[in-house]
């Protein structure tokens, strides 16, 4: 009857086992995950998309841009959500002011 009793998972005195102490540690192994989750996930994708938006405030007329689709091609003029690239002589294409990849050269 004993091992009965230990199988249902209280004590044979009625209380309940763990008490407090038992909650805290059920709090320890998720409060482990999410600082796992923030240093190799959340922190690194904000600090890349910082970087990003201070790439974008620093693009000026005459810079070689990326897109990211992979289009090259150079600034020829800017507004606040759009740019416009010249991809060779004389042909000039608006782009997503977001959607500049990387500079390859600053005039």
């Amino acid at each position: 009857m004993l091992g009965l009793a230990f199988a249902m998972g209280t004590p044979p005195g009625g209380a309940p086992a763990g008490g407090p102490q038992s909650a805290l540690m059920n709090l320890v192994p998720l409060v482990l995950m999410f600082a796992i989750f923030y240093f190799l996930l959340i922190r690194p994708q904000q600090k890349k998309a910082k970087e990003h938006r201070a790439l974008l405030d620093n693009i000026k007329k005459g810079d070689q841009v990326i897109t990211a689709g992979g289009m090259h091609g150079k600034v020829t003029a800017l507004d606040d959500a759009v740019v416009t690239l010249e991809i060779a002589s004389g042909v000039n294409v608006k782009f997503n002011k977001g959607h500049i990849a990387s500079v390859v050269k600053k005039d």
